[in-house]
C-alpha cells in the first residue's frame, strides 16, 4: 500500500488569495421586524455583464489554484481509468423484445440497443438510439424513454446542458425515422402512450427559463402528426399554481392514472376508458401521503402507499368497481421499509430496505411470501419485469461492486449472472463495513465505511464524509467511480457515507425527524459522524473532509459554519445556501415541505435564519477549512445565485487564509445527465482539492 506523506506546506501557510472585488449593495429585507442585509443580491441576475465578469474572474482564480496541485493529472488518470469500463443498464421487455442501455467505457451517454440473442444480450445487438449523436459535446442527454404499447414507436425525452426543461421526440421503430413531432417546455415528465399519441407534463413557456417561478403544471395529450399547439390539456388545477401533475397508462390502455402532488405526497385518480362515461375517480384523498399504482392483475389495482404506514404497505382496489371504498390491505406494513414493488409473472417482487440495504422477496397474489432473492452482499437492487412474462432482470451494486446484471428465474428461484463489468480495481482489496454511532440526542445513525484492507487506525487517515439527509431520499450503497475517492483510498484513506435523518432509510418518521424545525437533527447527525471517526481513531480534524450536493450542499454549508474546527476541507456542490429566498426561484417553492419558508411566520423565519449557510458565515477570525463551492451555469433547480452569494460572502469574511473558491461549470446544470467527460473534469478537481488540503501527496505517475 502506498504511504501517506505530509504536504510540504500547511493550509495556514498557503499564500493568501486575492479574490474579485464584489460590489456590495444596500439591499435589506425585513422579516417580522428583523432587517436582513442582502449585499450581493445583484448576483441573482446571472445574465448581467457584472455577474458574468465576476464568474469569469472567479473561475480564473479557481483554475489557477487547481493547476498548482502537482498530482491533479494523476488523479484525473485514476478517475478516467475507473470510469473506462463497459456498463450495462437493467434490460427491459417491450412486447416480445428485450432492450438495454450499454456504454463501451467513456461514451458521454449510454446507447440504447435491442437484444437479438437472449442467451448473450450484447452479441449482435441492434443499435436503436445513440444519444451521443444529439450533440457534439455530450451536453444533450437522454432523460426518459417510453415505447408505445404495440412496440411501434419510441418517445424519448432529452435535456440540454443539464436543465430541468425537457424536449420530446418520437422515433418510428419500423422505419428508423424521427418523426416531425417535437414537444418543448416540458418539465418533470415522461411520455405515456395511449393509442396514437401520448400524455406529457409541461408548464407554459417561461419569460426566463432559468429563474422564472414555475407555476400551473399541466398534463397535455399529443396526437402524432399534429403540432404541439393542437395538444389538449388533459388535467390541471385552475386554482392552485403549486401542484404537479403526471399521467400513467396501464399496459392494456384501459386505465389512465393521474397524480396530483404538492411535491411531498399525492392524490391518486384513475379513469376507466371502458366506462360508458369515462371520468376520473379519486382513489386517495390525503396529500399528506403518497400512493402509486404498481400494476393491475387478478381484477385488482395494486398500490404502494405510506398512508398510516410510515414504512409503506400495499393495498388493492377493485379494478371493476372503482371507488375509494373498494379497497383492502394486501401486504401490511413491516418493520423494514418497502422501497420497491413490481408485478412479475403474476407474482409480486417486493424490495425491503433493512439498515439502508436492499432485501428482495417474491410474493404470490394471495399475499404469501414465497422466497427471498439472495444478493451478493449488502447493496442496492433494481428490477425489470412484466406481469405476463417470466423474464425478470435485476441490477445489483454496492460501493466496491460495480453494477452487475442478473436474470432471475421466477420458477426455480435461481439468479444467473448476465453481465459483469471489468473495472480497474479488485473489490477484495477493500473492506466495506456498516457502523452505528450516536447522534447528539442519542439516536443511532448508520454509516458505511470503505477502506483498503490492513487499514491502520492511527488517527491520521485522510477521511472523506458524504451526506444528504433530506426529501425522504435513501442513501443506499452503490458504485461510483467519481464520488467515491478511490485515489484517496489507495493512499490509505477512508470514505464514509452517512444515512442521516431527513432521508427515507427508516420510513416517514426518519424523514420527518430531519425536516422543518427539526432540520438541526441532520446537521447534528453529520457532525456526530465526524466526531465518531475521530473518537474511533480513524482520523483527526486536520485530515477530515466533507462533501454533499444540493440539499447535501446545504448540509455542508451549515456544518462548516457550526463546527469549522472539525474539517480541513469542504466541498458543497450546487447547494441551497440562501434559506430565506430559495422559494422565489424556479421550483424552489416545492422544497417548503422539508424546509419551511421564511415568510411562514416569525418562528420559522428565525429557525431558517439560524442555520442558513449564507447568513451564518463567521467574520471574527475563526479559521474555516479550505472550501471549494461547485455549481453549474445552467442549473435551473438550485439556481447558481445560491452558490454565487455564498462564495462572495465567504471571500469577504474574516475566516482565515485557507482557500475559499468557487468552480462554475459551463453548459452544466444541477448534476444529473452530465456527460462522462464533464463528470471526470469535476471530480478530478474535487478530489484533488480535498487531497491537497488534507496533506496527501498523491504520486504524480
Amino acid at each position: 500500500m502506498l504511504s501517506i506523506i505530509a504536504a510540504s506546506a500547511s493550509i495556514a501557510s498557503q499564500a493568501q488569495i486575492t479574490y474579485p472585488d464584489a460590489q456590495r449593495v444596500d439591499t435589506v429585507d425585513n422579516y417580522f421586524g428583523t432587517d436582513v442585509p442582502d449585499p450581493y443580491r445583484w448576483l441573482e441576475d446571472d445574465r448581467s455583464p457584472q455577474t458574468e465578469q465576476w464568474v469569469k474572474q472567479e473561475n480564473e482564480i479557481t483554475q489557477n489554484y487547481l493547476k498548482k496541485i502537482p498530482f491533479r493529472d494523476a488523479v484525473r488518470r485514476r478517475i478516467t481509468q475507473l470510469a473506462n469500463f463497459e456498463k450495462m443498464g437493467t434490460p427491459f421487455q417491450v412486447k416480445d423484445k428485450i432492450y438495454f442501455f450499454r456504454n463501451d467505457g467513456l461514451q458521454n451517454q449510454s446507447v440504447l440497443y435491442q437484444a437479438m440473442d437472449l442467451q448473450n444480450l450484447t452479441h449482435g445487438a441492434k443499435l436503436l438510439l445513440d444519444p451521443n449523436t444529439l450533440s457534439d459535446d455530450g451536453t444533450v442527454a437522454l432523460q426518459q424513454l417510453n415505447f408505445s404499447h404495440d412496440g411501434r414507436y419510441l418517445a424519448y425525452v432529452i435535456t440540454r446542458n443539464g436543465s430541468d426543461w425537457n424536449e420530446i421526440f418520437v422515433l418510428d421503430l419500423a422505419t428508423g425515422e424521427t418523426l416531425p413531432d417535437h414537444i418543448t417546455w416540458a418539465k418533470f415528465t415522461d411520455a405515456q402512450w395511449l393509442g396514437d399519441g401520448f400524455f406529457y407534463s409541461a408548464y407554459d413557456a417561461p419569460d426566463d427559463a432559468k429563474s422564472s417561478k414555475n407555476e400551473y403544471h399541466k398534463v397535455f395529450y399529443h396526437k402524432l402528426g399534429t403540432p404541439q399547439s393542437a395538444d389538449y390539456v388533459e388535467y390541471q388545477s385552475q386554482t392552485n399554481p403549486l401542484l404537479f401533475y403526471q399521467a400513467s397508462v396501464s399496459d392494456d390502455e384501459r386505465y389512465v392514472f393521474m397524480w396530483e402532488s404538492d411535491g411531498d405526497g399525492n392524490i391518486l385518480y384513475v379513469k376507466d376508458l371502458k366506462d360508458r362515461n369515462p371520468h376520473y375517480v379519486r382513489l386517495t384523498d390525503n396529500m399528506k401521503y403518497t400512493a402509486s399504482p404498481i400494476g393491475i392483475d387478478d381484477g385488482r389495482i395494486f398500490v404502494i402507499t405510506n398512508e398510516n404506514a410510515p414504512c409503506w404497505k400495499i393495498v388493492a382496489f377493485d379494478a371493476e368497481n372503482l371507488s375509494p371504498d373498494n379497497v383492502s390491505e394486501f401486504i401490511p406494513e413491516k418493520e423494514s421499509v418497502l422501497s420497491g414493488a413490481q408485478l412479475a409473472n403474476h407474482k409480486l417482487i417486493l424490495t425491503y430496505d433493512r439498515d439502508a440495504s436492499s432485501h428482495p422477496f417474491v410474493y404470490d397474489l394471495k399475499g404469501n411470501q414465497l422466497s427471498e432473492i439472495q444478493l451478493p452482499t449488502f447493496g442496492s437492487v433494481g428490477f425489470s419485469s412484466k406481469k405476463n412474462s417470466d423474464i425478470v432482470f435485476y441490477s445489483f451494486t454496492s460501493y466496491v461492486f460495480p453494477t452487475t446484471i442478473y436474470r432471475y428465474d421466477m420458477n426455480s428461484g435461481v439468479s444467473t449472472q448476465v453481465f459483469a463489468p471489468k473495472v480497474a480495481l479488485n473489490p477484495s482489496d477493500y473492506v466495506t463495513e456498516q457502523v452505528f454511532y450516536p447522534s447528539k440526542d442519542g439516536t443511532k445513525i448508520p454509516m458505511f465505511l470503505i477502506y483498503r484492507k490492513g487499514l491502520k487506525r492511527d488517527g491520521k487517515r485522510p477521511t472523506f464524509v458524504y451526506g444528504y439527509g433530506g426529501f425522504n431520499i435513501s442513501m443506499t450503497p452503490g458504485f461510483s467511480y467519481s464520488r467515491t475517492p478511490f485515489a484517496m483510498l489507495d493512499m490509505g484513506g477512508v470514505c464514509a457515507y452517512t444515512n442521516l435523518r431527513g432521508g427515507g432509510e427508516y420510513g416517514e418518521r426518519w424523514h420527518e425527524a430531519g425536516t422543518l424545525m427539526q432540520k438541526q437533527n441532520v446537521f447534528d447527525d453529520f457532525i456526530a459522524a465526524a466526531e465518531y471517526l475521530i473518537r474511533e481513531g480513524y482520523t483527526c480534524p486536520q485530515k477530515l473532509a466533507c462533501n454533499g450536493g444540493s440539499n447535501g450542499g446545504l448540509l455542508v454549508g451549515a456544518v462548516v459554519n457550526q463546527r469549522p474546527d472539525l474539517w480541513a476541507a469542504a466541498v458543497p456542490q450546487v447547494g441551497v445556501m440562501d434559506m430565506l429566498r430559495y422559494q422565489y426561484f424556479t421550483i424552489g417553492w416545492n422544497w417548503a415541505h422539508d424546509y419551511g419558508r421564511s415568510d411562514d411566520n416569525a418562528e420559522m423565519f428565525r429557525y431558517l435564519y439560524g442555520y442558513s449557510p449564507l447568513h451564518n458565515i463567521r467574520n471574527d477570525g475563526t479559521r474555516y477549512p479550505a472550501i471549494m463551492i461547485t455549481t453549474g451555469d445552467h442549473d435551473d433547480r438550485v439556481v447558481p445565485a445560491h452558490s454565487f452569494k455564498y462564495a462572495a460572502t465567504l471571500q469577504a469574511s474574516n475566516t482565515g487564509n485557507a482557500p475559499k473558491l468557487i468552480r462554475i461549470d459551463s453548459k452544466a446544470g444541477h448534476g444529473h445527465s452530465k456527460p462522462i467527460s464533464k463528470i471526470i473534469d469535476e471530480y478530478t478537481d474535487i478530489q484533488s482539492f480535498i487531497m491537497y488540503n488534507l496533506g496527501v501527496k498523491y504520486p504524480r505517475k
